[in-house]
């Protein structure tokens, strides 16, 4: 049986429930829930803290897990990305007073509060920066203000609460981050359990960003019609009862379903519809 860790709380906790529902795999129904079996999938779910996920995986007592990039690298556990799930992104920086810094090189000599402090540190080792690096466990905004510190370094969404603080990024990022499907460095990359578990997110991450689209057309306009709407490998195209016309269907871009519904109007196709992908294998 495979043995899976899921957040149990957090910004990654209900996107991850959602998409390994979305897979077809049962999910808790109370959040005290800490474990449970889904036996028709032959899988074992546990439910941890996001931040202790890459260690028990990496410990070999747990196959896989999903956790964040960042928690990962944070961790320095012996595990590694084996797929970006595309939800909680988010992006980290350093922050400071104005004039204090304008890049990781005017860090030399400084202190640097975060709650991420193995990232931190590997960030400013690969540069050649000699700081002080300070833990704190969340608020890391006040450190400056307390003067625990004179830099800052977290995860920036909007900036908002960094502006309320009187501070600013500055420099490049030092990572982005998204969830991500983790296993142990080394294990069987083969594994079929697992193969088949990553198929299953692959399917939900397509079906999330394709819909299928349906229309009629002239076949003296089907070559143009085909060119806007490729598919996969190429679009499904059948003859209609009136002569002349044919029925195609094909997977297009989510984000690009209404410019491409207006360019096939614009050709003579009718009866454009689209529709939502639940699951997929490609």
């Amino acid at each position: 049986m495979l043995r899976i860790a899921v957040p149990n709380k957090g910004s990654l906790s209900g996107p991850a429930a959602e998409m390994l529902h979305e897979a077809g795999y049962q999910q808790r129904r109370e959040s005290k829930e800490l474990r449970i079996v889904d036996p028709e999938n032959e899988v074992e779910f546990f439910y941890l803290r996001p931040r202790d996920i890459a260690i028990y995986v990496s410990s070999g007592r747990l196959d896989i897990g999903i956790t964040g990039r960042d928690l990962l690298i944070d961790s320095a556990a012996d595990a590694e990305e084996i797929l970006p799930l595309g939800f909680a992104r988010s992006t980290f920086r350093f922050a400071a007073k104005p004039g204090t810094a304008n890049g990781v090189e005017d860090l030399k000599g400084k202190t640097v509060a975060t709650s991420y402090e193995g990232i931190v540190e590997g960030h400013l080792a690969d540069n050649g920066i000699d700081a002080s690096v300070v833990h704190l466990d969340g608020a890391v905004e006040t450190a400056i203000e307390l003067g625990v510190a004179e830099v800052i370094a977290d995860v920036v969404e909007t900036g908002t609460s960094l502006r309320n603080a009187g501070l600013e990024v500055f420099g490049e990022p030092i990572m982005k981050s998204e969830a991500v499907v983790i296993r142990r460095t080394g294990a069987d990359a083969e594994d079929p359990k697992v193969q088949q578990f990553l198929r299953r997110l692959q399917g939900v991450l397509v079906a999330r960003t394709y819909v299928m689209m349906d229309y009629d057309c002239r076949v003296e306009q089907l070559e143009k019609a085909v060119a806007l709407t490729p598919g996969l490998e190429s679009p499904t195209v059948s003859p209609l009862h009136n002569e002349g016309w044919v029925a195609v269907r094909a997977m297009v871009p989510a984000k690009e379903a209404q410019r491409i519904m207006d360019d096939l109007y614009d050709i003579g196709a009718r009866a454009i519809l689209t529709t939502a992908i639940h699951a997929c294998r490609l």
